[in-house]
């Protein structure tokens, strides 16, 4: 049988294909198996509680560890330089674990003003009703960071690059300023993916992603997963996956485990074909903006080479002509795109574009008032389209937007 794989001395193609997994002891089958079993037999008796746990314990039951989430979780664990992963059933419910674990009643928490919309509507409604107090601040600004910080401050929660803007967080000054207030800084990273940034070496303590976007990048499973210290996922497991229920099915686990194994090879395709894209629409005379941070006109280009490996697929653009302008195109383009899809989500091998209006965001999802209403309009206009590059030919691409762009 082929030696124990030591993902310290690989290279990021080599650790998203073989970490985590290793062949089957029985049959010598290379690739994993599905283990959809609930329960499992135990050569001695074990205890009942997620306490008694350990990192040694056998699995148990299908709700506390499954032998193919836990070869997910180790693929993107060293895919990240985590020490440890723990996989939920969705991105919200990755994000709920670190929300619910880290802040109680009487605590604080400092999220980025634009975010991934489920989580803003959560922080702003759910976490207040529990008692958790709450700030939205643009994290860019970090003099609004340091002013919002209080002695009840657990968390910060960041966004990098934030949805639907494209706007970065500086995530090693971030983490000083929490670190220093004793707070935590997590971070959601699904836009950038690992092969982008890799939050936790620059000071970041938990590091989350929808694993349903560039990881699983298949659109055809849901899931979620945080990285971190081994000591903070311990914790982790044992309440939120262990009580708050939302785990990943071993099923999704390993369409997404598959997925992941070409995700360096893609990430590369995606950021090639979206520079291509972005140049393309930065020349077209309908656009009056493109946000990607991989062109020299996005307001951050030095923080993203700096932060970022890899500029990914996202991008936003908006036209000329503001508002009714964006909603005419949103009614060509769900008619008249013949490769790229108008439908929701991102981080696929097709390519995916949605109309987000300003207005919406602002006084529903993010209920922005003041300076952060205006730093929204000032990089969003009157509203964006959210562009996902997948994998098709960049010229067939631009084709079909230029054909409902005019």
């Amino acid at each position: 049988m082929a030696r124990l794989f030591d993902n310290r001395f690989a290279g990021p193609r080599t650790r998203a294909i073989h970490a985590g997994e290793r062949p089957d002891p029985a049959t010598g089958a290379s690739s994993p198996n599905i283990v959809m079993s609930s329960t499992y037999v135990t050569d001695k008796p074990e205890g009942f509680s997620a306490y008694e746990m350990t990192e040694d314990s056998p699995f148990v039951y299908s709700r506390w560890a499954n032998p193919t989430v836990r070869q997910l979780e180790e693929k993107v664990a060293a895919l990240e330089g985590a020490e440890a992963a723990a996989a939920y059933g969705s991105g919200m419910g990755a994000a709920a674990a670190i929300l619910f674990r880290e802040l109680s009643a009487g605590d604080h928490l400092i999220l980025s003003d634009v975010s991934y919309a489920g989580i803003a509507e959560f922080a702003r409604d759910t976490l207040p009703r529990m008692g958790v107090e709450v700030s939205a601040v643009n994290l860019t600004r970090h003099d609004d960071i340091a002013a919002a910080m209080r002695p009840n401050t657990r968390l910060i929660f960041a966004d990098t690059p934030c949805n639907p803007l494209m706007r970065l967080t500086d995530l090693e000054a971030v983490a000083k300023i929490a670190h220093d207030g004793g707070a935590k800084l997590a971070v959601d990273s699904t836009f950038a993916s690992p092969v982008a940034t890799n939050p936790l070496a620059l000071g970041v303590d938990y590091v989350m992603h929808s694993l349903t976007k560039y990881i699983g990048g298949h659109g055809d499973a849901v899931g979620g997963v945080v990285c971190g210290g081994r000591d903070l996922i311990r914790g982790l497991v044992s309440e939120a996956t262990v009580h708050y229920g939302g785990v990943l099915s071993p099923f999704n686990a390993w369409l997404i485990s598959r997925g992941a194994a070409t995700l360096p090879i893609r990430m590369r395709a995606h950021q090639e074909t979206a520079m291509a894209v972005a140049e393309a629409l930065e020349a077209h005379p309908a656009v009056e903006r493109v946000l990607y941070p991989g062109l020299a006109s996005h307001p951050q280009a030095e923080l993203a080479r700096r932060q970022m490996k890899n500029f990914s697929g996202m991008m936003t653009f908006r036209l000329k002509g503001g508002r009714a302008a964006g909603d005419t195109a949103a009614e060509r383009m769900a008619k008249g795109l013949s490769i790229i899809h108008y439908a929701v989500s991102l981080g696929h091998h097709r390519t995916l574009v949605c109309w987000i209006p300003s207005d919406d965001m602002i006084q529903n999802s993010f209920r922005l008032t003041g300076q952060n209403a205006a730093d929204y309009r000032d990089w969003a206009g009157d509203g964006v389209f959210r562009l996902s590059i997948g994998l098709e030919d960049a010229d067939d691409l631009i084709r079909d937007l230029e054909s409902v762009l005019g």
